[in-house]
C-alpha cells in the first residue's frame, strides 16, 4: 500500500499540478515582502562575499604547507600558520553568525507582515467565503504555509546562495589555475542541472499532496474537538479515531512519498561529485608523478573540489524546503488574490446617524444562481416599527436579514436605509449601527465582561452591567464564581443554552443601535427567561426599528407588522389579530403551536 501511494505521488504528471503563475512571478512578489528589510538583507548577503573569499584561501595556506614549510622545515613559520587558521576560523565564525542571524531576522519579519497581511485579508472577505471553506483549512494556510515560507529567507537557502557564490569563485579561481583540470570536473555539471529540474517538479506534486492530506488532517482535528459533545453522547469515540488513524495515515503517506523524492535526488548527487573527485585524484597524480604538479597543489586542489561540491549536497537536502515553501506561496498568495463578493465602492461613504427607516425594493437573490432563494420582495420597515418574519425553514427569513446587514448582495434590486442605497455606504458604517442577535449563540473563549463588550469595544463598566440588566443576564453573571470575570470557555460552554443567548442579547444591546435584528433570539430562553426578556425588549424597542424572525409566534405577536413568508416571497401580511382572523397561513401555524387556543376559538365560533 505505502509503495503504490509513493508511486502514485511520483509518477504524477506535473501539470496536475500547474501552478497558476510562473515560479519567477511567483518568487518576484515573495521578494517584494523581503526587500522591505533590504537594509538586515544586504548586510546579511555581504557576509557572503568575504565568506567566498575566505574559503578561497584556507586551501591555499593548506598548499603552502606541503610544498614550503614541510619540505624546507620552517618551524618559525608554524606559530604564524596557526595564528593565521585561528583568526580566518574566528572571522569566518563572525561573518556565519552576522548572515544567519540577519537573514533569520529578515524571515521572521518577512512571516510576520504575510501571516498579517492573509489574517487581515480572510477578515474582510465576505461571509460566502467562509460557508465554502473548512476552518482547518484556513488555519493551515494562516500557520503552517506561512511557517513553511520562513526556510526560503534564513538559513537553508541563505547558505546555498552563499555556496552558490562561493562555487562561482573558486571554478574562476581553478579555471585560471589548470582550467583543463576544472573542465573535466565540470563535465558532469549539465547532468546534474537536469537532475535537479527532474526531481523539481515531481518533488513540487508531492508536497503539494503533504499540503493538501495536512489541511484534511487539520480539518478534521479542529472539527471533531469543536463538537467532541456530539461525539461522546452518539458513543462515536472509536468511529472518530479510526477516522483520525486513516487521515494520519494519508499524511505520514504523503510525507513518506515526498521525503524519499528528495531522498533519491542526494544521493544520485553525491555520486556526480564521486565521479569528480575519482578525475582530479587520477589526472592529478598523474600530473605529480610528471612533475607538471606539485603534491601542494593536488592537495588544494582535491579541497577546492570538495567545496564546490558543498553547493550541490546542500541543494539536494534544501530542495524540499525549496519545493515546499514554492506550494506554501502558491497557496498563500492564492488565498491573497481571493476578492470578496461584497466590497466597498471606492467612494462609499459613511452612513449619517441612522433613523431606522429600512427598504427592500423588489429583491432577488440565490446563493446560486440555479437556486433563488428571495423573489421580487417588497417590504418598508417605518422608523420604530418592528416587523416579524415568518415561515417554514427555508422560505428566506434569515437571508433577507443577512441582506439588510450586507453579508451579501442582492442579484436585483436594492436594499435602502434613510434612503441610502446600502451599496453606497461603507460597511463598518451600516454595521456598526446595527443589533444583530443569531439563532446560533456565538461567544468568544474569554470572561462575560469581555463577551458582553465586544460588541462596542472601550465601553465602561457600568454600560456593560446596565446592557446585562436590560437583557436579564446580570442576576444569573453576579452569581458566578468571578462574577463578570469569570472564564465562560470556548464557545461559552460553561454557561447555559440560556445564558449564552442573554449573554449574546447584552452584546447587541450594548451598541445600543437604531437597528435590530433578533434571528430566533429567544429559542434557546427557558419559558420563565423568555418572559423577561419579552418584558425588556418591550421597553427597549420603543423608538427603534426591529426586524424579528421567530419561529416560537408567541414571541411576536405585539409585532407592528408580520410577514408571512413562502419560498422567498410575501404570501401575508398584517397584525398578528388581523392574519388569525383571515384565516391563512399565518393561522394555520398559529393553530398548530397552539392547538388549545383553536379549540376554545371554534367553540366561541359555534
Amino acid at each position: 500500500m505505502q509503495a503504490n501511494f509513493i508511486r502514485q505521488i511520483a509518477q504524477k504528471n506535473p501539470s496536475e499540478f500547474k501552478i497558476k503563475v510562473s515560479d519567477f512571478t511567483l518568487y518576484k512578489r515573495f521578494f517584494r515582502y523581503i526587500w522591505q528589510y533590504k537594509l538586515q538583507l544586504l548586510l546579511g548577503s555581504s557576509t557572503i562575499f568575504f565568506l567566498s573569499f575566505l574559503q578561497v584561501i584556507i586551501p591555499q595556506i593548506t598548499r603552502y604547507v606541503i610544498d614550503v614549510i614541510i619540505p624546507n622545515k620552517r618551524f618559525d613559520l608554524i606559530p604564524w600558520l596557526g595564528l593565521s587558521i585561528a583568526s580566518i576560523s574566528l572571522l569566518m565564525g563572525g561573518l556565519n553568525f552576522a548572515r544567519s542571524y540577519m537573514m533569520s531576522l529578515v524571515g521572521q519579519k518577512t512571516i510576520y507582515d504575510i501571516r498579517n497581511e492573509l489574517y487581515q485579508h480572510l477578515q474582510n472577505l465576505s461571509l460566502s467565503f467562509f460557508e465554502n471553506q473548512r476552518t482547518g483549512t484556513l488555519m493551515a494556510r494562516v500557520m503552517r504555509d506561512v511557517d513553511s515560507l520562513e526556510k526560503l529567507v534564513t538559513t537553508d537557502v541563505a547558505e546555498i546562495v552563499a555556496e552558490i557564490f562561493t562555487f562561482v569563485v573558486i571554478v574562476t579561481y581553478l579555471i585560471y589555475a589548470d582550467w583543463q583540470l576544472t573542465l573535466l570536473i565540470l563535465v558532469t555539471l549539465p547532468l546534474m542541472i537536469y537532475l535537479t529540474q527532474y526531481f523539481g517538479k515531481r518533488m513540487r506534486g508531492a508536497y503539494q499532496e503533504v499540503q493538501v492530506q495536512g489541511a484534511e488532517m487539520n480539518n478534521h482535528l479542529q472539527e471533531s474537538l469543536s463538537n467532541i459533545k456530539l461525539i461522546k453522547s452518539c458513543a462515536n469515540e472509536k468511529y472518530e479515531i479510526d477516522r483520525f488513524s486513516d487521515r494520519n495515515l494519508q499524511n505520514m503517506q504523503a510525507n513518506i512519498a515526498a521525503v524519499q523524492l528528495s531522498s533519491g535526488f542526494a544521493p544520485v548527487i553525491d555520486f556526480m561529485n564521486n565521479l569528480g573527485n575519482i578525475t582530479v585524484l587520477a589526472y592529478g597524480s598523474w600530473e605529480v608523478m610528471k612533475g607538471r604538479m606539485t603534491v601542494g597543489d593536488l592537495t588544494a586542489f582535491l579541497a577546492y573540489l570538495n567545496q564546490i561540491n558543498q553547493p550541490a549536497k546542500r541543494f539536494s537536502k534544501v530542495m524540499h524546503v525549496i519545493q515546499k515553501g514554492a506550494t506554501a506561496l502558491e497557496r498563500v498568495f492564492e488565498t491573497l488574490d481571493t476578492q470578496p463578493e461584497v466590497q466597498e465602492k471606492p467612494d462609499a461613504i459613511a452612513l449619517p446617524e441612522m433613523q431606522g427607516h429600512i427598504r427592500w425594493e423588489g429583491v432577488e437573490f440565490g446563493y446560486n444562481s440555479h437556486q433563488p432563494v428571495i423573489h421580487n420582495f417588497t417590504l418598508d420597515m417605518q422608523p420604530g416599527m418592528t416587523v416579524a418574519l415568518v415561515g417554514s425553514s427555508g422560505a428566506g427569513k434569515t437571508t433577507l436579514a443577512n441582506l439588510a446587514a450586507r453579508f451579501y448582495d442582492p442579484q436585483q434590486g436594492r436594499i435602502l436605509i434613510d434612503g441610502c442605497d446600502i451599496r453606497d455606504v461603507s460597511l463598518n458604517s451600516l454595521r456598526s449601527q446595527m443589533g444583530i442577535v443569531s439563532q446560533e449563540t456565538l461567544l468568544l473563549h474569554g470572561t462575560v465582561r469581555e463577551n458582553i463588550a465586544y460588541g462596542k469595544p472601550g465601553v465602561n463598566v457600568e454600560e456593560i452591567i446596565s446592557a446585562a440588566k436590560i437583557a436579564h443576564a446580570d442576576e444569573f453573571i453576579i452569581e458566578l464564581p468571578q462574577g463578570y470575570d469569570t472564564v465562560i470557555g470556548e464557545r461559552g460552554v460553561k454557561l447555559s443554552g440560556g445564558q449564552r443567548q442573554r449573554v449574546a442579547i447584552a452584546r447587541a444591546l450594548i451598541k445600543n443601535p437604531q437597528f435590530l435584528i433578533l434571528d430566533e433570539a429567544t429559542s434557546a430562553l427557558d419559558t420563565e427567561s423568555e418572559h423577561l426578556i419579552k418584558e425588556a425588549l418591550q421597553e427597549l424597542l420603543k423608538n427603534r426599528t426591529c426586524l424579528v424572525i421567530a419561529h416560537r409566534l408567541s414571541t411576536i405577536q405585539n409585532a407592528d407588522l408580520i410577514v408571512v413568508l413562502e419560498k422567498g416571497q410575501i404570501i401575508e401580511t398584517g397584525t398578528h389579530n388581523q392574519l388569525l382572523a383571515h384565516g391563512g397561513r399565518y393561522a394555520h401555524l398559529h393553530s398548530l403551536q397552539f392547538p388549545q387556543k383553536r379549540e376554545e376559538t371554534q367553540g366561541v365560533l359555534s
